[in-house]
């Protein structure tokens, strides 16, 4: 078996050109609905033939970018998800084998209400917004969707942090026989990704269930991920299983795996390149062809005037 680090990995197979014209039919015939949770006057997430059932009760947020949103199927067909492989078109291919009925998140770590939560029991107590955000992947493509979510502070407030909670750290569920990609060492098992706590309590962060007012598909990132829009792709953890507060700086999947070119911060910053390739523009999924005039990349993701205090006085090129 080819065992591939994330350092010879060549770009041609992280960004395919061929996988955007030719992207593969996933939606197949009888993804009805078949007894997804459900609680008065709001659908949660189920397993994966929930996947185009509406969310109810979702508030438009004034968070939102006015920008045309990329389509459905562009969103749901063109994704980062190693857990079920590492091409583009990998995710939408075999994200089906994950079970996402029923789902617990372990809390723990520098909180004062420590637990395994239900998914359910998260969601019904908070609100349900549609955010248009823009995401920005660090391969430079990049989409505009609108996530239905819950505040990422909102929901920390309930586990009341402690004074030595300085940042909160992420877990992907790690399973190889629902996620076949985790039976390579790609990267080294489970996903784990972590934020400062302020960046965790800012008021664009929320924790995603769901996309276009619909559950949210396997491939991205079912049932719950993170969703921080003026940080690269890597950065937003899927299928998440625990949310621990720590006092130290958590090690994260990506910048272990590649030290000089995925930082801790992962804030979109066109003045840092990859150093394999430019972040100063963007390719915009679904807006012309291969040969469209690519977009200038925006400081913090077009985000700056809500973020970039977080980040006073700090040297964004030795801390990317």
């Amino acid at each position: 078996m080819l065992i591939k680090k994330p350092s010879d990995i060549k770009p041609s197979e992280i960004t395919p050109p061929k996988h955007y014209k030719q992207r593969r039919q996933f939606i197949q015939s009888g993804l009805g609905l078949a007894g997804a949770a459900m609680v008065p006057g709001l659908w949660l997430p189920g397993d994966a033939h929930a996947a185009r059932e509406k969310l109810k009760g979702v508030v438009k947020s004034p968070l939102s970018t006015s920008e045309k949103p990329t389509s459905y199927k562009d969103v749901t067909s063109y994704n980062n998800f190693y857990e079920f492989g590492t091409g583009k078109d990998d995710p939408a291919r075999n994200a089906h084998t994950l079970v996402t009925k029923p789902w617990t998140v372990k809390v723990e770590g520098e909180i004062d209400k420590p637990g395994d939560y239900h998914l359910e029991d998260l969601v019904k107590a908070s609100t349900l917004e549609e955010r248009i955000y823009r995401f920005r992947c660090v391969e430079a493509w990049s989409m505009v969707i609108p996530w239905v979510g819950i505040s990422l502070a909102e929901l920390i407030k309930r586990f009341q942090p402690t004074s030595k909670a300085k940042f909160v750290e992420f877990t992907t569920l790690y399973d190889p026989k629902q996620m076949p990609g985790q039976k390579r060492q790609v990267l080294h098992w489970p996903y784990v990704e972590a934020l400062r706590m302020d960046e965790a309590m800012n008021a664009l962060s929320i924790l995603a269930v769901g996309l276009y007012g619909e559950v949210l598909p396997n491939q991205n990132g079912a049932p719950l991920r993170l969703m921080v829009p003026w940080k690269y792709g890597f950065k937003n953890i899927k299928s998440i299983v625990k949310i621990r507060f720590t006092e130290q700086m958590p090690k994260t999947t990506w910048a272990l795996a590649g030290p000089r070119e995925y930082g801790f911060y992962a804030n979109v910053n066109p003045q840092v390149n990859h150093p394999r390739w430019s972040q100063a523009r963007e390719r915009v999924i679904g807006s012309g062809s291969l040969f469209t005039r690519r977009k200038k990349t925006l400081m913090f993701n077009g985000y700056e005037e809500q973020v970039a205090h977080l980040y006073s006085g700090m040297d964004l090129k030795k801390y990317f």
